[in-house]
């Protein structure tokens, strides 16, 4: 969406490259990050394919890399053709690597490298770049089911503008979701609430094991694992469940 306020504090900067950037939660950490470039003190954008292994954890560390890119780029037209011309007509990104298969549902399938740049990247080839800390009412990333399945909850609404933001109540702060494996498609999401989302407004993490279904009802609060170590589908039934008052996990086991 265009803002006009952050378009003129873009152009009252003087810099080539704005990277508009949001507070890493836990929902985040998975996200690229904003980081300084040890060489030339730019900025530049790490992602998780980037990532020595060994360095997982302190990438996912949202106490030290407390910025992510919510993929919201400003640019001088006039830097991006000079970048253009010195580099052949191309920016020179990082190529990462990630591995799939070729059918993303069948993990048996055949193995391929998917060669691929981020645009946010870009913020290291434009010298005197900067960033600006934007709040979560400008942002709401779907990247997979467990964003899904969050705003399609009570956690977030409409705005009279058509945007989708937080609820006020949430403190800008999104529920952290983790959906079993088998719940990576919107198809298979969907499964787990046929009678609509559960109210998440005041949840700060769900966890879903195993094949679970929500009856319409559900209300989570605090921190909740819902299990299904059995066989076949399971049903959790309409009520209330967890305490947003306590930091322990309520775990209900099917």
């Amino acid at each position: 969406t265009m803002d006009l306020k952050l378009l003129t504090y873009f152009v009252s900067t003087g810099a080539p490259f704005m990277m508009e950037v949001a507070t890493r939660t836990d929902a985040d950490k998975k996200g690229g990050h904003l980081a300084k470039d040890n060489k030339t003190g730019g900025l530049l954008l790490r992602e998780s394919a980037q990532c020595p292994d060994e360095d997982e954890k302190a990438f996912q560390d949202v106490t030290k890399y407390k910025f992510f890119n919510t993929n919201n780029l400003w640019v001088d037209l006039v830097a991006l053709k000079a970048i253009f011309e010195k580099h052949g007509g191309s920016i020179p990104l990082p190529v990462m690597k990630n591995g799939k298969t070729v059918d993303p549902r069948d993990k048996k399938s055949t193995k391929v490298l998917q060669l691929e740049t981020a645009m946010g990247a870009a913020i290291s080839c434009f010298e005197g770049a900067t960033a600006i800390v934007i709040p979560r009412s400008r942002f709401a990333p779907v990247k997979t089911t467990n964003d899904l399945l969050a705003l399609r909850s009570d956690a977030y609404t409409l705005t009279e503008d058509f945007r989708i933001v937080l609820a006020p109540e949430r403190g800008g702060v999104p529920p952290n979701i983790k959906l079993d494996g088998r719940y990576k498609f919107v198809d298979a999401m969907e499964t787990i609430m046929p009678e609509g989302a559960p109210s998440l407004i005041a949840c700060k993490s769900l966890t879903l094991e195993g094949e679970v279904s929500l009856a319409a009802g559900v209300v989570f609060k605090g921190a909740v694992v819902v299990k299904n170590t059995g066989e076949g589908l399971k049903t959790l039934e309409a009520g209330t469940y967890g305490d947003d008052a306590s930091e322990e996990k309520t775990v209900i086991e099917l």
